[in-house]
């Protein structure tokens, strides 16, 4: 498996990038660290380096990559764009979580 990417993902990634001017082969680095109200918490970036042991999806031109021990808790999750009246962000769905907090954040496994 990989990690996805929606199409409204791609389209904020991709605006995200030209609007900042960051440089050609720019990824979206996900992540996972300790924290958060249940126990990890997602972490979301751009790199313009991508290691030898990094897992990458590249879906029309945006590249998703992530370290290997984020990767165990992150295969198959997909990553999402959302816009609405309660405010707009990325929004992770991880089918290796078994909890997540209330504000989606952050989850457990």
């Amino acid at each position: 498996m990989a990690i996805g990417i929606t199409e409204r993902a791609k389209k904020e990634v991709e605006r995200i990038l030209d609007d900042q001017n960051m440089p050609d082969g720019t990824a979206l680095r996900v992540g996972v660290k300790g924290g958060g109200c249940s126990g990890f918490s997602y972490t979301l970036g751009f790199d313009d380096e991508v290691r030898p042991t990094d897992q990458i999806n590249e879906d029309e031109g945006v590249r998703v990559v992530c370290d290997p021990k984020s990767f165990l808790y992150l295969n198959g999750t997909v990553v999402d764009f959302e816009e609405s009246l309660m405010g707009r962000g990325f929004k992770f769905t991880n089918p290796n979580a078994n909890k997540s907090c209330g504000c989606g954040e952050s989850f457990s496994v």
